[in-house]
């Protein structure tokens, strides 16, 4: 039997590094990148070089992207699987007191870089008959106070993995996007700059989403018959449900 080969994109944490866990341990080869080499390293060191190819970069540096791909190993360089997950949230402010360095960083990293590594594959994913896999956020869908750029761009991942779908048609390549809820990972911590108690106090009593759970998701997609397409899925913990919407009143 052939052994698949997947990119998972923001391996040094969370969702991404439980995922090249579960695909090591379901028989993938996987590359990981991110931009935390020593992180990426300890993958490596804990899985072996034959299984983990480690690329550190930022996902908004497109040429060092281009290089990364350019330079893969021979026996990893027939990729069968985009995970796009590198994707951030920064602030937590109402937009009319946002930062809007944070607005633009979180569109080049989860919008620009998402469709930037996602073009250069495709040509790839369609000779392979492969699949594309985007980490997206039940933020796409509902709103909430702070969400603002954060919600808008996994709309995008959204409204886009439909229709990248829709433009595959034909090719044999699948395309779902995973939306995850409310996920106990460092994910608070760099929202909130490192507020350790802003992050405890969010979990707490909530039993959140783990990246476990999130890694077995994308782990059942991938293996499902080549015949089969997830189109969406939207994951939350039974204690989180969609709240009502919000009423101003005069005063």
């Amino acid at each position: 039997m052939t052994t698949k080969t997947a990119w998972i994109t923001g391996a040094t944490s969370g969702f991404g590094a439980a995922t090249v866990e579960r695909f090591v341990t379901g028989g993938w080869r996987v590359i990981a990148s991110g931009r935390r080499a020593d992180r990426l390293q300890q993958l490596v060191a804990q899985h072996g070089a034959e299984r983990v190819h480690a690329t550190a970069f930022d996902v908004r540096d497109e040429a060092a992207m281009r290089a990364a791909h350019a330079n893969l190993p021979a026996e990893f360089a027939g990729i069968d699987l985009l995970v796009n997950n590198a994707g951030l949230a920064l602030g937590t402010a109402p937009a009319q007191q946002a930062d809007l360095m944070q607005w633009k960083q979180m569109i080049d990293v989860n919008v620009t870089a998402l469709v930037s590594l996602t073009h250069l594959l495709l040509p790839l994913l369609i000779e392979r008959r492969g699949a594309v896999v985007n980490i997206s956020s039940i933020a796409g869908s509902y709103a909430y106070r702070g969400g603002n750029v954060y919600g808008g761009t996994k709309a995008f991942v959204t409204q886009f993995s439909q229709n990248l779908r829709s433009d595959l048609h034909g090719t044999g390549v699948r395309v779902s996007s995973v939306e995850p809820g409310m996920a106990e990972t460092e994910f608070t911590l760099v929202r909130t700059g490192g507020d350790q108690a802003a992050s405890d106090n969010l979990y707490t009593g909530v039993h959140p989403i783990t990246a476990g759970d999130i890694a077995d998701t994308i782990l059942w997609i991938a293996n499902l018959p080549p015949h089969l397409n997830i189109n969406r899925v939207e994951v939350m913990p039974v204690n989180q449900s969609a709240a009502g919407l919000q009423v101003a009143r005069d005063s």
